[in-house]
């Protein structure tokens, strides 16, 4: 869960790029209303007192409708659920047994996935976050978003769109210093997804710790 929860480019014309990265934002969120992809995270933690710092990687599928659902499937290396119904958080741990379930609008408000799937527009989205346009660099264009509730995990969101405005990234750090790259692979965006996508069961024999 704090993985998810904790754990959204230099061009010749700085201010064009800016401004295609707000505008690719922009049009993500009015345009983009279901969707599914591949994803690649990589959590790189601090490093310790004479230590490096070590990254972990982890591998999956997404899928996301608006307002507030989505569904993160991990496969590689260990199997982990996260679905948001619109009304609840759960989260299942396959090696465990183990399902936690949360009330959704408790947790999601200043989170990545409120950027993903929750906020319906740019204006509905500065309810709870700063956006500011940030210099092209690794060949996408970058949105900052800060949470303006501050003390809480998240420190920043950088969203990275390709040239032609389509989701590749979220770069997240929280405030203990960890560092969350999720990059996105063959987005396809839809207009609707069967509403079976977004239910959870509890498997049979797990544990469920209500929080």
């Amino acid at each position: 869960m704090k993985r998810f929860l904790t754990a959204v480019l230099i061009a010749a014309s700085a201010s064009g790029a800016w401004a295609d990265g707000l505008k690719s934002l922009e049009s993500f969120m009015k345009n983009a209303h279901a969707g599914k992809a591949e994803f690649t995270q990589s959590v790189t933690s601090p490093p310790k007192a004479g230590q490096e710092a070590r990254t972990k990687v982890s591998s999956g599928t997404f899928e996301f409708q608006r307002p507030g659902k989505f569904k993160f499937n991990y496969t590689k290396p260990f199997e982990q659920l996260i679905v948001a119904d619109g009304k609840t958080l759960w989260l299942y741990d396959a090696d465990l047994n183990q399902v936690t379930q949360r009330a959704q609008a408790q947790v999601l408000a200043s989170t990545p996935a409120a950027i993903l799937t929750s906020a319906t527009d740019l204006k509905a989205l500065q309810a709870d976050f700063g956006l500011s346009a940030q210099p092209a660099s690794e060949g996408l264009e970058w949105v900052l978003a800060s949470p303006k509730l501050k003390g809480g995990q998240l420190k920043s969101v950088r969203v990275g769109f390709t040239p032609e405005g389509q989701l590749a990234a979220l770069d997240i750090e929280d405030s203990f210093g960890q560092r969350s790259l999720m990059q996105f692979k063959g987005l396809q965006t839809l207009a609707a997804l069967p509403a079976s996508t977004f239910q959870f069961s509890v498997p049979k024999g797990a544990d469920v710790l209500k929080q």
